[in-house]
């Protein structure tokens, strides 16, 4: 019996949506058209099934790429190829490019007339996405436009108006965007405005992290509205987010206080002064002039005058000022004029102190050295035991006091760069022998050497009795193997709160992990720097007396005004006394 090739079914030509079977279940089976009766043979049978799915394939292919070729499109592939962007996409791009390019130019040549211009074209076309960048360069331009009279009103206005609609569009502000808005607040004359969006972005949180710039408009703004309680408010939330003052915003705060007569504030930010600022500008020291020789100033009732009182709680606090209130009674008398070069005020011939850390600062600091070195030495992988620093503090204990520590190698090293130049023992038995002159207690200075160190200078017949002297009476100190001798100099001299003798800037890492303002005012008072100019020893030691303001256990102020020239014996010095 002749085999007929069975047919494909298929849909209409004019539906080719069905020109592919939706399974093989539905293209008809080859057993269908052999009759039950009929005997065919196994060969017979699998050639039928062979020809019938080879034509079943072929058709399916055929309708499948007429398919692909004719169906129409989607929108979104009818103008766009897996390789090509979208036309519109991309012109859409470009605009919000050049928008922002020629927004910026604008901010360089502070031409806020055409920036509104732009933004205003770009809202009316309604193409161009804005983003937070567009609406930043337009906040910024119209806070730095407010120095112009001219156009001051027009930048509050249309920047009011910029920052509803960014907020409207749910862009959230940054710190810059803020920063603007605050500083067009305020000169508004709205603090709480200004104060308001500086909250919201705090009790947002995230990484916009509001700074100093961006408080000081509303602090300012209350300060010349003598609204005294505002002020503080701001300042306490500027503390709760770890802002420090400068010297512009403590003066407001210390004016706004004179101005409604709350003394103990005034205190309080001479004091902020003095541990912020050091030496002031004219126009803080003006402000400060006018609280002295206010009336108010003068009816201030003073605390009890026990000057051993008062003189222990400046010790305590490092000298130079002792926190307990005002002292005295009656009228301040206030004059300028300079001090001597060894801390001599020629105005009242008080003595200025050359102010010290606080004896907790100091005793933080010692602490925090320890740890360094414990950590360093947990981390280290050497195989050679190495000494606890533990060792070393209780030899400092056995050893007692000394007046001035050594960094042995700095000194040792100096101007050493040379093809002949190596560890120079002569430079620093010159060091030696003149700390020992200089001590009024016929001291010896302490010396910090490496290890690998002293034992080559003991190799060196010319030098080995010099080192085997000191180290039997107890002038040197070898630090161990894999130790860094930098934590051992510094841990002494805070430890004794003695001088320190190196060149060293102390920038390295280590000393990064420290309180920044507690370490310079720390180098400040206890290093003493050093130079050989032929062969001469000079040293450099700290300065008699700290240019900070200073209060007297007898009451009286001392207030460094600003020095243009940097002459220090020309300085300007404001000094406060009372009658009493």
């Amino acid at each position: 019996m002749k085999l007929n090739k069975p047919p494909l079914l298929c849909c209409s030509s004019s539906s080719l949506l069905c020109a592919a079977p939706r399974s093989l279940c539905e293209t008809l089976s080859p057993y269908s058209l052999i009759p039950r009766r009929v005997k065919v043979s196994s060969s017979t049978l699998a050639n039928a099934k062979l020809v019938t799915l080879k034509s079943c394939a072929a058709k399916f292919h055929l309708c499948s790429s007429m398919a692909t070729s004719d169906h129409p499109r989607s929108r979104h592939h009818r103008d766009e190829s897996p390789t090509k962007p979208n036309k519109k996409k991309k012109a859409s791009h470009n605009q919000e490019k050049n928008l922002l390019v020629n927004l910026h130019s604008c901010s360089k040549s502070k031409n806020l007339s055409a920036a509104l211009s732009l933004y205003d074209a770009a809202i009316a076309s309604g193409d161009v996405r804005l983003s937070q960048q567009h609406f930043q360069s337009l906040l910024y331009l119209c806070s730095a436009s407010l120095g112009d009279p001219s156009l001051q009103t027009l930048a509050i206005d249309r920047g009011f108006q910029v920052f509803e609609r960014m907020v409207g569009s749910g862009i959230s502000p940054n710190e810059a965007s803020v920063t603007s808005m605050a500083r067009l607040a305020a000169a508004k004359g709205d603090g709480d405005y200004a104060f308001k969006v500086v909250k919201d972005i705090v009790a947002v949180g995230g990484v916009s992290v509001p700074r100093l710039r961006t408080y000081a408009p509303a602090l300012l703004c209350y300060c010349e509205r003598l609204e005294a309680e505002k002020g503080y408010e701001v300042e306490e939330h500027m503390e709760a987010s770890g802002i420090v003052l400068e010297e512009v915003e403590i003066s407001a705060l210390l004016k706004v206080s004179a101005a409604t007569g709350r003394e103990n504030k005034v205190y309080r930010y001479l004091h902020k002064l003095r541990e912020y600022v050091g030496f002031v500008s004219e126009e803080t020291s003006k402000v400060i002039e006018e609280w002295f020789c206010s009336e108010k100033a003068s009816e201030v009732v003073r605390i009890g005058s026990d000057v051993e009182l008062l003189r222990a709680a400046a010790l305590k606090n490092g000298g130079g000022w002792h926190g307990l209130g005002w002292v005295g009674e009656g009228k301040w008398v206030v004059k300028k004029g300079n001090v001597s070069a060894d801390g001599e005020c020629l105005s009242c011939g008080e003595h200025l102190a050359c102010v010290d850390t606080n004896e907790v600062e100091t005793e933080n600091f010692v602490n925090s050295l320890v740890a360094l070195a414990v950590e360093r030495k947990a981390k280290m992988n050497s195989s050679e035991p190495m000494e606890d620093f533990s060792e070393f503090q209780e030899w400092l204990e056995k050893h007692g006091d000394y007046e001035a520590i050594l960094d042995g190698a700095n000194i040792g090293l100096y101007q050493q760069n040379f093809a002949d130049g190596g560890f120079s023992l002569p430079q620093l038995e010159a060091v030696v022998k003149e700390l020992y002159s200089k001590s009024g207690n016929k001291k010896w200075p302490l010396i910090l050497l490496h290890k690998k160190r002293v034992n080559a200078l003991l190799e060196n017949h010319n030098h080995r009795n010099v080192v085997e002297e000191w180290i039997s009476n107890d002038v040197l100190y070898t630090t161990p193997p894999g130790s860094n001798d930098d934590w051992y100099w510094l841990y002494a001299a805070a430890k004794f709160k003695c001088l320190l003798v190196t060149n060293d800037e102390m920038r390295d890492h280590i000393f990064e992990l420290l309180s920044t303002s507690f370490f310079q005012k720390w180098k400040l008072r206890h290093q003493v720097r050093y130079t050989f100019v032929k062969g001469s020893l000079k040293l450099e030691m700290p300065p008699p007396f700290s240019v900070v303001i200073q209060e007297s256990e007898k009451g009286s102020w001392h207030v460094p005004i600003t020095c243009q020239d940097g002459e220090e014996s020309l300085r300007n010095w404001m000094c406060v006394t009372r009658q009493s």
